[in-house]
């Protein structure tokens, strides 16, 4: 057949059609992936700008409230998931480098802050201890179920002076619970001891060591923390930009939970570094700062934690001491009108403990639970180039 057929011509035409054809069909392929891939990373970054936002926007009155530590929460198992979705969809490049070294330190640290979850709910049993205290306080200077009398104001000076005991133990020793805060009604009988004993034991079966150190565990965290190279958002189609982002959340979240509860040696000197052009980074660098400004206050410097709640213990407790060691009988009307004041806003504390605590327990360990899945997908994820090679 010659070279002029016109048959083989419209063959060839037609092979020549189809081939470009397909790669029209593949680069618009490659276009929609990539466009979507970035979709989903902007996505990300806004969602934590979002959420850490809404997070900075209230009032003093409200900042490390258990109501607001508990949305922090919220806000990282949000995030977390988010990430965690983001892993998912591009688990076949997360084992190459160098997404898989970024990757590896991450899940370094999520180990890391397991302890500091373990930690925070060692310091929400603490909070419930004193509590116990508390209630005892109110329920003796109730003014309305009986009348003030010598003996009400005696059980209630007893009670506040075993809660300054095991408040001044927290601060001290920042370990576990000494003897005596385990019975604060100090009548050992072999029942109640028992029963003390088994409720301490299992309390304290994820406890961290006594050699913990909170503040310790947040600089190692923060350690060598830094933005992603241009070359390495390159080299990972930009996946590095969420692992920091991430990391810097996971950062921010421990350590507010560090500042707030009561944790073995507390310490919040750690550096945050994080560039402003992150849409997240103003509200999170607000944040930081406020509580910080928060903790230099001169009655917070001593505090065993910058929870609201914590603050308002401290505060009346220390008010309500003084006024029932120099009260005389019978009261005047004044001191009988200062005790009810005082009691009621203890009263509304309790209130606060009885509501917030169990559900504040329950995000930490939630937050546990999402790092510990996280953590356990991603290395299945890494590991995926020894099986392929």
């Amino acid at each position: 057949m010659s070279s002029n057929d016109p048959s083989s011509s419209f063959s060839s035409f037609g092979r020549s059609l189809f081939g470009i054809k397909r790669e029209q069909i593949h680069s618009i392929e490659v276009s929609n992936e990539s466009r979507s891939h970035g979709t989903e990373l902007e996505s990300f970054q806004k969602q934590v700008a979002d959420q850490f936002r809404e997070l900075s926007e209230v009032g003093d009155d409200e900042l490390l409230s258990i109501e607001w530590m508990r949305k922090l929460l919220d806000a990282f198992i949000c995030c977390q998931e988010e990430f965690r979705a983001i892993l998912l969809n591009k688990k076949e490049q997360v084992s190459k480098p160098p997404l898989d070294r970024l990757i590896s330190e991450f899940f370094d640290r999520s180990v890391k802050a397991l302890d500091i979850c373990n930690a925070s709910r060692e310091g929400i049993e603490k909070i419930r201890m004193w509590q116990k205290q508390l209630e005892i306080v109110t329920s003796a200077l109730d003014s309305q179920k009986r009348t003030l009398s010598e003996g009400q104001f005696r059980r209630a000076r007893k009670a506040l002076v075993d809660l300054a005991l095991a408040m001044l133990d927290e601060k001290d020793s920042g370990s576990v619970f000494s003897q005596r805060n385990r019975s604060f009604g100090r009548h050992n009988t072999s029942k109640d001891s028992h029963h003390q004993s088994t409720g301490h034991s299992r309390s304290h079966s994820w406890s961290v060591s006594r050699s913990w150190s909170a503040a310790k565990q947040l600089q190692s965290i923060a350690a060598n923390l830094a933005p992603p190279r241009g070359n390495e958002i390159a080299a990972t189609s930009g996946l590095a930009v969420p692992v920091f982002t991430m990391n810097s959340v996971l950062l921010f979240v421990l350590w507010a939970l560090v500042a707030a509860i009561p944790c073995q040696d507390r310490g919040l000197n750690i550096h945050f570094s994080i560039p402003r052009q992150f849409s997240w980074s103003i509200p999170i660098i607000s944040l930081h700062e406020r509580i910080v400004e928060e903790s230099k206050k001169r009655e917070r410097r001593n505090s065993n934690g910058l929870l609201k709640e914590i603050h308002q213990v401290e505060k009346h407790t220390h008010h309500l001491t003084d006024l029932v060691d120099s009260v005389q009988f019978p009261l005047t009307e004044d001191q009988k009108s200062e005790v009810e004041q005082i009691s009621k806003e203890l009263t509304l504390v309790c209130e606060s403990f009885r509501d917030g605590l169990d559900r504040l327990e329950r995000q930490v360990r939630e937050v546990f639970r999402k790092i510990m899945i996280c953590r356990t997908e991603g290395l299945e994820y890494l590991s995926m180039s020894n099986y392929t090679e």
